[in-house]
Parts: structure tokens; C-alpha cells; sequence
């Protein structure tokens, strides 16, 4: 007779760890914070949807991380979320509408798919930083590495320090403002949208080509370093796509709609 199984198993037939979030956070009034130094990253997470979704608690704080990897992503409400150390590969992604504030550094792919909301990381960033993000504002006090906002389709994306090459990979809308150098390839395959450099770009990309800084470019520049409270450098160069790849006059009228 065959055994039956119960709990909770992966696909592999595996019981998976317990699914019940740890409920280890202290709760004052309004807000949260818990200890995420003896939890796993399934613990973290759980615990941070207890809080925010069956508690109603939009205030949490979550220390020592442990740069743990995939760390409050897929959350879809308004809330302010203090992460108080480093987040490895993946951190909050996924997300729409939170304000989230990582006061150490953060791995790869750091808010990759955000669709509202903030990110703030206080230190650095690494490869990937924002990919295909959607809206919202994402901002490295640090430096990030190489293709940040790879695939962007709107939002922004603030640098205070140095970009890594092929910065700007395939941007197809939004904005990345980077208060220092940038690596070569910069904007490379870009089919929309703008970025602002402060500093020296090593190389442009295949199609990327410098445009006309204007008077609502740096209103822009200066409203959103004000609301963040950063100091702008003194001037920024603007680069666009030059449109040299933009090849849908040939396609049919019914191709055309779904590639626009």
C-alpha cells in the first residue's frame, strides 16, 4: 500500500521548512521590528507579511540581515520598511509601493522589477542594480556595478558615485541620473529614455548619443535630489538614444502595434 505524505513538499518530493512565520517581532504601537540574525530568509520573509498584512503594521524594522539573499521581495502595499545592514542577491525586488531604506550594501539585482515605491541603499550597489525596473525611485548612495537598469522601462535611478559598464544595456524608458564616471558601453541598445552623467563616461554604446541638457532636466535633477536630500554635482551631460536602430517602418501595421 502506497504511503500517503502530509505537510508541505517541494517538487521534488522534499518536506519543505516550516511555513508558519516565527513571530519574533516586538510591536510598539504602530510599528515593528524584529531580529533576522537567527532566521532564514523564508523566516525573514514570512515574519514581514505577518507584520504587514495580517497585523496592518506599515512601520517595520528588520535588523541584522546577515546579508541574506531575496530578502523583502513581491510586497504590494504602501509601507516603510527600515532594513538595518546588508542584503545580498535579489533584495526587494518584485515590489510595488513600499519605502524601503537598506543602511548597508546590497548584491545584485537590488529592486530588479520594481513597479512603485523607494529604495534607498546608503552604501553600494552591486551589478544588475534596478533591472527592467518599471517606476518608482531607486537611489545608491554608493557606487553600483555593471549594466544597472539593464531592460529599464520607466522609474528612476540615482547613483551618488560611480557606474560600471553598460550602464544603461537596452534602457527602453525612465531616467538614471549618476553623479560620477560610468563604464564603456554606456546606454548601449537604448530605445528610450534618458541618462544623466556627472562625471566622465568611459565609452558610449551602439546607438547612444549625447542630447541637449535643458532648463526641465535639471528640474528635474534638482527636485529629486532635494526630496532625498543629496548634493548635486555642479552640471550633467544628457544622453539619449540616436534612433539609428529604430527599424519598425517595415514591419506590418499589426506588428508594429504589439512592438510599440
Amino acid at each position: 500500500m502506497e504511503q500517503v505524505k502530509t505537510g508541505r513538499y517541494d517538487i521534488r518530493g522534499l518536506a519543505e521548512p516550516d511555513a508558519t512565520a516565527p513571530k519574533t517581532a516586538i510591536v510598539t504601537g504602530d510599528s515593528a521590528e524584529f531580529d533576522a540574525a537567527e532566521l532564514s530568509t523564508r523566516q525573514v520573509n514570512l515574519e514581514l507579511r505577518r507584520l504587514l498584512y495580517d497585523e496592518g503594521i506599515h512601520d517595520v524594522t528588520v535588523r541584522n540581515p546577515g546579508a541574506k539573499h531575496s530578502i523583502a521581495v513581491g510586497i504590494l502595499t504602501r509601507c516603510k520598511l527600515l532594513i538595518d545592514g546588508s542584503l545580498g542577491y535579489f533584495g526587494c525586488g518584485l515590489i510595488d509601493g513600499p519605502e524601503i531604506r537598506v543602511t548597508g550594501r546590497v548584491g545584485w539585482s537590488v529592486a530588479e522589477n520594481m513597479m512603485s515605491g523607494v529604495v534607498v541603499v546608503d552604501k553600494n550597489a552591486g551589478s544588475l542594480t534596478g533591472a527592467a525596473l518599471r517606476g518608482g525611485d531607486l537611489v545608491v548612495r554608493g557606487h553600483v556595478g555593471a549594466r544597472t537598469g539593464i531592460d529599464q522601462k520607466g522609474g528612476t535611478i540615482i547613483v551618488g558615485g560611480n557606474a560600471g559598464s553598460m550602464t544603461g544595456f537596452m534602457m527602453q524608458r525612465g531616467r538614471q541620473i549618476i553623479c560620477g564616471d560610468v563604464g564603456a558601453g554606456m546606454g548601449d541598445s537604448m530605445y528610450d529614455g534618458a541618462i544623466y552623467v556627472a562625471g566622465k563616461v568611459k565609452s558610449l554604446g551602439v546607438d547612444c548619443v549625447e542630447s541637449e541638457f535643458t532648463d526641465a532636466d535639471q528640474e528635474l535633477i534638482d527636485r529629486k535630489f532635494a526630496a532625498y536630500e543629496l548634493d548635486a554635482p555642479s552640471s550633467f551631460r544628457k544622453f539619449v538614444c540616436g534612433r539609428k536602430l529604430w527599424n519598425y517602418d517595415s514591419l506590418e501595421p499589426n506588428e508594429r502595434k504589439l512592438v510599440l
